[in-house]
This record gives C-alpha cells, sequence and structure tokens, in this order.
C-alpha cells in the first residue's frame, strides 16, 4: 500500500514543501529512502523504527521504500522523521492515511517517540498556510513560535501517540506554558538617546542614517562615544511592520532563535572583528544565515572596522548595493536578503593614544585598510572629537521617543513620493525625479566633482544624502544648503590625534 505525508525542507530562511511517497510491500525486510536526502535524513531509518516500536505501533517486516518529492531538492535536518512515521502507519493500517492530505507535519522523533522541535519553524508555519493546509502539527514546544503565523491551525504533539490521535480524529495536545511572555521578550531595557551630551554632528547624523537608511562611518579616539552613539541607533528606527517583523523572525530562526513572540524592533548585529567572510554572508552548503542577512531590516555595527580582514570587509560590497546575498557554489545558488543599515566606527590610528605615538609607516598601513570602493558606498563620514571637561554642561540630545517620531515623518515623506523605497536605495533616475537640484546646490556639487572629491557614484549618493536632510526639515525643494550639507557629512575627512612633538 502506499501511503503519502506532506512536511517540509529547509532552503536558506525558506522552508520547501516535500511529499513522503511511501510503499510498503512483500519483501525482505528493509527501509530506504530515495530523494536527494543528507545524513540526518538518511539517520531517520533508525529513529523512526525504534520510536515507532517503542510508542506501542507495529513495525512491519517488509520492504519499506520512502520517496521524498520533488526528487532534484536537497532534503537536509530531522524535520522530515514525524511525517516519515505516521506514513508507515498509514500504509500499514495503523492509522487513518485521508487526514495525511490535509495536515502538514514537522518534527523530530526520539527513541521514545517523543516528538522534538526542529529548525524553522516560522518558515515551516509559513510555508504551511501558503499551501494551504488545514493545520500544521509539530513539536509541542515549538507551537507557540508557529502560531505567530496568521491562517493556519496549529497542533501542538508531544509524541507519535498524540500524532496517530490526531489522525485518527481526537484532539491534538494543549499548548504548553509560555517561558516568556511578549512583555519580557521586550524586558531589556532600550537606550535612550537623551543620554548622550555633545556630539551634535554625530547625533544628526545618526537621525540623518535612520530617516534615509545611509551608511555611516565614526571616526575618533577611544572613548568619544563612537560604539555609545551606534548602540542607540535601533531606537530611533521606526519599529516594524507585522509583515517585517515575521520576515526577520523566519531569518532568525533559521539561526535556532525560535521567537515567542514578534519583535517588533529592528535587529542590531554587532559581529566580532575577527567574522570571517563566510560569518557574515553565510554557508551555500547547508543554508547556515550569516550576520548580514541576520541585520536584514536593522543595522549592522562593524566596531573598530579596521580590524576586519580585508576579504570580509570587501564581501560587504554587493549586497550594500544590492539589498540580498548571492552565493554561489557548484550547481547551487544561495540568496538571502540582507537591506541592513551599516554603522562603521574606528579609530584614527592604530595605537588610538593622544598625542600619536604610530609611525608614518603604520598611519598608512591603518588608514588602507578600507578600501576606496568600500568607503566610496560608505554615505556618511563624521568625526568625533574628544569631549570637553564641562561635558555635564553640554545639552542633551533629543529622546528616542522623539526622535523616533522626526525619523518616521521622514520615511512617510520618501514612501509618499516612492512606496516603499527610502532614498538611499534610489537610482539615478529616480533620483533625477525625486531629488531635482536647483542651480545653487548644481554648482555646489560640480565643484565638488570638479575638485575630485566626489565619484559618479559620490554625486548620486550625496543627493541622495541631501534629499534626505531636505525631508527632515519638511521641505519639498532640496535646497543648495541641503547640498552643502550633504557634502560635509560626505567628504569629511576622518580625525586625527596630533601628533607627538
Amino acid at each position: 500500500m502506499v501511503a503519502k505525508a506532506h512536511t517540509f525542507t529547509l532552503e536558506g530562511p525558506k522552508a520547501r514543501h516535500v511529499v513522503v511517497e511511501l510503499d510498503v510491500r512483500t519483501g525482505l525486510p528493509a527501509f530506504a529512502i530515495v530523494g536527494l536526502a543528507d545524513a540526518a535524513v538518511r539517520e531517520a531509518r533508525e529513529r523512526i523504527q525504534t520510536a515507532i516500536r517503542n510508542s506501542g505501533f507495529e513495525w512491519p517486516r517488509r520492504r519499506i521504500t520512502a520517496n521524498l518529492a520533488p526528487g532534484d531538492l536537497r532534503k537536509a535536518g530531522p524535520g522530515l522523521d514525524l511525517a516519515l512515521a505516521c506514513s508507515i502507519l498509514a500504509a500499514t493500517g495503523q492509522v487513518p492515511a485521508e487526514p495525511l492530505a490535509r495536515i502538514g507535519m514537522f518534527g523530530e522523533l526520539g527513541l521514545d517517540g517523543t516528538v522534538r522541535p526542529a529548525y524553522g519553524t516560522l518558515a515551516v508555519a509559513d510555508e504551511a498556510r501558503r499551501r494551504g493546509f488545514r493545520a500544521l502539527a509539530l513539536a509541542a514546544p515549538a507551537a507557540h513560535a508557529a502560531a505567530l503565523v496568521d491562517g493556519i491551525e496549529i497542533a501542538p504533539l508531544r509524541s507519535l501517540q498524540s500524532a496517530a490521535r490526531l489522525l485518527r480524529g481526537g484532539p491534538a495536545d494543549p499548548l504548553p506554558p509560555r517561558f516568556a511572555d511578549e512583555a519580557e521578550v521586550a524586558a531589556h531595557e532600550e537606550l535612550e538617546l537623551a543620554d548622550v551630551r555633545g556630539a551634535r554632528e554625530a547625533v544628526r547624523a545618526l537621525l540623518i542614517a535612520a530617516a534615509g537608511g545611509h551608511s555611516l562611518l565614526l571616526s575618533g579616539p577611544p572613548g568619544v562615544g563612537k560604539t555609545m552613539l551606534a548602540r542607540r541607533l535601533p531606537a530611533i528606527l521606526p519599529r516594524l511592520t507585522g509583515e517585517e517583523a515575521v520576515e526577520v523572525a523566519r531569518i532568525h530562526g533559521r539561526a535556532d532563535r525560535s521567537p515567542l513572540a514578534l519583535e517588533r524592533r529592528p535587529p542590531f548585529r554587532v559581529p566580532h572583528h575577527a567574522t570571517s567572510p563566510a560569518g557574515l554572508l553565510g554557508g551555500a552548503g547547508n543554508g547556515w544565515v550569516g550576520e548580514l542577512a541576520l541585520a536584514h531590516r536593522g543595522v549592522l555595527f562593524l566596531d573598530e572596522v579596521s580590524e576586519f580582514s580585508r576579504s570580509a570587509l570587501e564581501a560587504l560590497r554587493q549586497p550594500m548595493e544590492e539589498g540580498r546575498i548571492r552565493i554561489a557554489r557548484a550547481r547551487r545558488l544561495h540568496e538571502l536578503p540582507a537591506n541592513f543599515l551599516l554603522v562603521c566606527a574606528a579609530n584614527p590610528c592604530a595605537c588610538g593614544a593622544a598625542p600619536c605615538r604610530c609611525s608614518p609607516r603604520e598611519l598608512r598601513l591603518h588608514t588602507r585598510r578600507l578600501s576606496g570602493p568600500l568607503l566610496d558606498r560608505i554615505d556618511m563620514r563624521v568625526a568625533i572629537d574628544p569631549a570637553p571637561r564641562a561635558l555635564a554642561l553640554e545639552p542633551a540630545a533629543p529622546t528616542s521617543v522623539r526622535a523616533r517620531a522626526v525619523v518616521t515623518d521622514a520615511r512617510e515623506r520618501q514612501f509618499r513620493r516612492v512606496p516603499g523605497i527610502l532614498n538611499s536605495h534610489l537610482g539615478a533616475r529616480a533620483l533625477a525625479g525625486q531629488a531635482a537640484l536647483d542651480a545653487g546646490g548644481e554648482r555646489l556639487l560640480r565643484e565638488a566633482a570638479q575638485r575630485g572629491a566626489l565619484s559618479a557614484r559620490g554625486q548620486d549618493r550625496t543627493v541622495a544624502l541631501a534629499r534626505t536632510i531636505a525631508d527632515l526639515a519638511a521641505s519639498e525643494r532640496v535646497r543648495a544648503r541641503d547640498v552643502r550639507a550633504a557634502l560635509e557629512l560626505r567628504c569629511a575627512a576622518p580625525c586625527s590625534h596630533p601628533r607627538a612633538g
């Protein structure tokens, strides 16, 4: 008898539908799995056989063949165990086969028949809803994460016996208690922008970066507040919409971070400077998600950016331009979304002391760590000077709530012109229509280009930056002063320590 069940496998952050076609017939006892299965799926034979027996069911002493369709899709991970086991029970008449057509199944089996969670719960639930399944049966501990997807019934299962009860028309297991609710997930305090005193130019650059999605390089001696400022950027970014939050949670769920509640705050990723290019980009072979994808719709902060390897930094160039990662391997193309806001922090020299003790050669080596093509893709460069002694008398920055409201208003103006597109993502043709310069602005841009301060890309990025500055000022036109402010931010030289002697 042939039985069919429906399950899912992961391909990067996405789930792919898999049909389990299982045949049980007379012959020498054997259990074969075909359909481009990886080692974890092939090892399911031993797990499933032991789980069925320990759950009180009969193991057929016949020839079992399981086909995983489509045959050209690589099946990875133990999440197919549950569907394989239920299709065996259906093919041998121990449970009804008809309900398997309406219920998706996803979960790993323990030797005692326990159903365990597998990676990618949120992506699987989203794909099951899209495929039109009435319900998704999966491990009870993963049910809260799956329930974040609207439009599909979630059937929590503790064991293979629970799955058999469900297929016979009985109820699923009750939802387990949450280990944390939404309030607890959001309990860690958000850093407040109003705690910043001084550094007016840097705070203004944060607002511009948040409003238009512009990349930013903060330069200055150790201890001037570069990291402190960068860590407050997520607090002034607009909250994620429901669809965006599901998209982000789906990516993080592939990295074993299944959420208990949708996080509306944008991600903030701070990779270590020893991170390799593969750690930033992710892997094509196993679909592993790197730091760039984990920062999707949020902030990627590279602290001490000059300490990153040259190859790791150069890996940023294409994702910054396209908003996605494409990793090509033999007969395989892996694509991930990576629309992030890049913020970098760097010391002006290797020693970081004042006065500087670096030799001219060490200074040259330090400044060359960031290539010209990468620097050309960074929209703003802000030098932060050491704070004055009377720092307490300096005015405080605006509160995070107030700054977020200003940023949100500026983004709404952008979306009214081009729905869903920030100024930093506008191409040259769109900029010509949305950010037409007056005569004064054209003259300033032309003079900067003639001095060699701007490349062709730099001119477009400057216009986009000026458009954002005008949006923050609620101006429909891009004025000459907006272009002047954009040039000051883009062409600023990195700060430097005074040389000794």
